[in-house]
């Protein structure tokens, strides 16, 4: 076989094998993988509470706000550093890290119960054994151990986020399908910058300036009524 047939080769396996990885993480971060992910609102429950998050296009700014400032810029790097660490003991102590960033029970709670549930499947399919870790930390482990690319990892990621925030909105306030969809679509650019914003970042990178995100959270904690887990 010449040169030019092995480089075709290779080429056709690259290109199945990035299909392969594509539709992995569609997987892992659909609504149907067993998290519990409809169980939390991320603060936004309390928001609407609150009337800070009222509509459509509050709801859009909030979560904007979220991706480039608060929880969303910093699971981008919690995933990133979860897909470089070498072992199980960094991955173990990324997480005593990432667990005490969290700025409420409720939040913590969140990170904590998503990333247990998360491993157990991904270790019983995958064959991908991790210790019990928050979500973001999880799920770049499992990219980063199964082959997957990063960035790729990182911007589905930030979509499913912003998905499921979108999808708890629906139930707390007057908000059609149509509506919520156009959330996600308008958020889009947004979830590629950030990742691109955070490729080589760091733990002395973690940083959050989405104040109203973290009362929101705070507030969950005692909140009466409510549907969500926070």
């Amino acid at each position: 076989m010449g040169m030019g047939g092995r480089t075709a080769m290779s080429t056709e396996r690259a290109r199945m094998r990035g299909e392969a990885d594509i539709l992995t993480l569609a997987q892992w971060l659909s609504p149907s993988f067993p998290i519990g992910a409809f169980a939390y609102s991320h603060g936004v429950e309390a928001a609407v509470a609150a009337g800070w998050v009222q509509d459509r296009d509050s709801l859009q700014g909030w979560l904007l706000d979220t991706l480039r400032y608060g929880t969303g810029r910093s699971d981008a790097i919690w995933l990133r550093l979860g897909a470089a660490a070498a072992d199980d003991a960094g991955l173990v102590r990324l997480d005593a890290e990432a667990r005490a960033f969290s700025p409420a029970v409720s939040r913590r709670v969140e990170a904590e119960r998503q990333g247990a549930a998360f491993v157990k499947t991904v270790g019983a399919v995958w064959s991908l054994p991790l210790p019990d870790v928050v979500l973001p930390l999880a799920v770049g482990a499992a990219v980063g151990r199964h082959g997957i690319d990063t960035e790729l990892g990182v911007m589905l990621y930030l979509q499913a986020f912003v998905s499921n925030i979108a999808s708890a909105a629906q139930r707390l306030m007057p908000l059609g399908q149509t509506q919520a969809q156009s959330v996600i679509a308008a958020l889009q650019p947004t979830c590629r910058e950030v990742a691109q914003e955070t490729q080589g970042a760091r733990l002395a990178d973690i940083e959050s300036h989405c104040f109203l995100s973290d009362i929101a959270a705070m507030r969950h904690d005692t909140l009466e009524p409510r549907m969500f887990q926070s």
